[in-house]
């Protein structure tokens, strides 16, 4: 049998959300005027019931998180166990994500019809559940079903996270919690991966990759009972339909983007990987098509088409868009020097990317203390810091060595641009958005930045593997790689900054001229 653990790291990236992308999933909403964070919208709520609301909702994200990062350093071990074929270890790592893409903007319309906390109840449940699936599955085909159905749960769950902290906090309150919830996630690619490397090693009870699934099993269930008695349970639900065709066309065009990104390399790009994605474009075609004939009927769009209008959403989307594909792919191209070029483990590799997590919660919880005209230009400013951060990496890891001690902070330089960019474009991206319209538009937020992980690990990914498999020694090679990398991944960064330029001309024009 092949082995297949030396691409673990290129499927895995593949398959879930980096930290910073799943960040995506809240935003906020503003007075045109007034900072992107200022307009309070929701009942008030104590704040010692609004601390207990926001453990559980990050609790929720931290695990799902930590799982899929963990589940990239236990792959070689479920190979050597459950002896997988190439192909269904990519599934076993993509079957989350694949599943978690496709159900996105339908949760955000679940949550909307049936109730952000039922929903949310709901989805949590089902991953929990599926968590033990996962560790106690008996073979491939088993845990590839449960990592699906994980997904699902997921789909099911996060897309609520926002509309929980609208109902819950207002004003700089929701910001601050915002704040607080893409520092979690910054954490949680750090402790993902050395939680992974340490309870695959621990191998408890001769359970070796089974405790990163099972771990969640516990969590889930007192994250459950909290969640049953703290969540607010909202009055006044949306009676928008599901817009099943909607759905169906949808799903089928991601379908068809997503997985030959997600295995078509790896498989050597097969004829059918080509079929799917020329197949896109008229799937697109199509899904409009079929949005335009649901408003007709007077039916609800599951994308309506008056959200894909709002400047503030496009200009903001198409900034996140290029910030995570960049963030995505370099932390691949990085992750792969790491561990394949220089031979670090998991561990040691997790542990470097702590200076990042740092830069990244500091812009995070710092950026709204600018005064609110600075808002805009700082996202331009922190896009450039960010390929700064990018470009320097790439020069000074390019001979092959550890870089010394100049790497930490242009790590901490790509993070605090990372961070003084995400948040903000949270709320940014929602500031235009009229609140009958938050879940659609937040469905749409969730799913932008996912696809854009795929593409960027798929398109930088592929720049840095074509230049890692040159001549030379594997180091140098790899560091020469990671260096080609750095320039495309800098250049998407500040067309990231770019995307926002409209919005600050379109602030600064009087409301006659606009």
């Amino acid at each position: 049998m092949p082995d297949t653990t030396g691409t673990r790291i290129t499927a895995s990236w593949y398959r879930h959300p980096p930290p910073l992308m799943i960040a995506v999933m809240s935003g906020t909403t503003h007075v045109p005027g007034k900072g992107i964070d200022d307009t309070p919208r929701g009942a008030p709520t104590a704040p010692h019931r609004g601390a207990g609301i926001l453990v559980v909702v990050l609790g929720a994200v931290f695990m799902a998180l930590l799982d899929a990062t963990v589940v990239n350093v236990a792959t070689p071990a479920i190979h050597r166990e459950l002896r997988t074929t190439g192909s269904a270890l990519q599934l076993i790592v993509s079957g989350y994500t694949m599943a978690y893409a496709a159900l996105l903007i339908t949760g955000a319309r679940l949550g909307a019809r049936h109730g952000f906390r039922t929903v949310f109840l709901l989805g949590l449940a089902v991953f929990t559940l599926a968590s033990a699936a996962c560790g106690l599955a008996p073979g491939a085909a088993a845990l590839i079903g449960a990592r699906v159905v994980q997904g699902l749960g997921a789909g099911l769950m996060v897309p609520q996270i926002y509309s929980l902290i609208q109902l819950t906090f207002e004003g700089r309150a929701r910001a601050r919690a915002l704040s607080l919830y893409a520092t979690v996630i910054a954490a949680a690619v750090v402790v993902g991966q050395v939680a992974g490397g340490l309870l695959v090693s621990a191998d408890l009870f001769g359970t070796g990759w089974r405790p990163v699934f099972l771990i969640n099993v516990p969590v889930g269930v007192a994250l459950l009972a909290a969640a049953a008695r703290l969540l607010p349970r909202e009055s006044a639900r949306t009676a928008a339909g599901l817009d099943l065709p909607g759905l169906v066309t949808l799903t089928g065009t991601l379908l068809l983007l997503v997985v030959p990104l997600v295995l078509g390399r790896e498989q050597h790009w097969p004829q059918w990987a080509g079929v799917c994605l020329a197949a896109v474009v008229p799937a697109a075609g199509l899904f409009v098509l079929v949005e335009r004939a649901v408003a007709r009927r007077g039916g609800t769009p599951l994308v309506p088409g008056r959200v894909l209008r709002s400047p503030d959403l496009v200009c903001g989307a198409a900034a996140l868009f290029f910030c995570m594909a960049g963030y995505a792919g370099f932390l691949f191209a990085l992750s792969q020097h790491l561990q394949t070029g220089l031979g670090e483990s998991a561990v040691h590799a997790g542990l470097t990317f702590a200076p990042l997590a740092v830069g990244v919660a500091a812009g995070s919880l710092t950026w709204q203390r600018l005064s609110a005209r600075w808002h805009l230009p700082m996202i331009a400013a922190a896009c450039a810091l960010a390929a700064v951060g990018y470009l320097g990496l790439g020069a000074a890891l390019r001979g092959g060595g550890t870089g010394g001690p100049v790497v930490p902070l242009l790590q901490l330089l790509w993070g605090l641009g990372m961070g003084f960019t995400t948040s903000p474009l949270l709320t940014l991206a929602l500031s235009g958005i009229a609140p009958a319209d938050a879940a659609d538009a937040s469905g749409v937020l969730t799913t932008v930045p996912q696809l854009a992980q795929v593409i960027g690990v798929a398109g930088y990914g592929s720049v840095f593997l074509a230049g890692a498999a040159g001549p030379g020694g594997r180091a140098a090679a790899s560091a020469g790689a990671l260096c080609a990398t750095a320039l495309p991944v800098a250049v998407g960064s500040l067309l990231a900054g770019l995307a926002v330029l409209p919005l600050l001309r379109r602030r600064r024009l009087p409301d006659g001229d606009r």
